[in-house]
């Protein structure tokens, strides 16, 4: 056996080998362990970063919401005067518009902020998980090595259970993928 400098060294014996095996060992244990403790860190302080943005995006989006309904508030005063006094609309045919104008740019955010929820549902990554055998749909879902499509398989529970929910545990209701 030669080393880096070409030189040749002896073949270390059976107890050196293991000695060094062990301390190689050590070596990795303590470097996964020093990983892990940076890995938990940098968690704790990205979720301490998290948690500061949610108070301050909380508090400014109260703001937001304020001033934004203010304003709205001063437009459809605007309006009401601009239809009555402008064009002569009767007082109560102005507000009307203005409150049916309201109530449709209300239940259209709603109706899109409903669609946009449906996104926090994870789909995608607790259909995955339950293809690993993870979570509350592994039993409805195909295995990691099937060929079949979790979105199928997935579609086919949802309308076989239709009519009565799946439950879990302690009788909860299992949110469908």
């Amino acid at each position: 056996m030669s080393d880096s400098s070409g030189e040749e060294r002896p073949a270390p014996d059976l107890a050196e080998a293991l000695k060094d095996l062990g301390a190689s060992g050590r070596a990795g244990l303590s470097a996964a362990g020093d990983a892990a403790k940076a890995l938990r860190i940098l968690i704790a302080a990205d979720i301490s970063l998290a948690r500061s943005a949610l108070g301050r995006t909380l508090a400014l989006t109260g703001v937001a919401i304020a001033f934004g309904a203010s304003a709205w508030l001063l437009l459809m005063a605007t309006l009401i005067v601009a239809l009555s006094r402008g064009l002569g609309w009767p007082w109560p045919l102005s507000l009307l518009l203005t409150a049916v104008l309201s109530v449709a740019i209300t239940l259209y955010a709603g109706w899109r902020a409903m669609r946009y929820f449906e996104h926090t549902r994870l789909k995608a990554t607790r259909r995955q998980f339950a293809r690993l055998g993870l979570g509350e749909l592994a039993d409805l879902m195909p295995d990691a090595d099937s060929p079949d499509s979790t979105a199928q398989a997935a579609e086919r529970v949802a309308a076989a259970t239709a009519d009565a929910p799946i439950k879990k545990g302690l009788g909860v209701d299992v949110t469908p993928p």
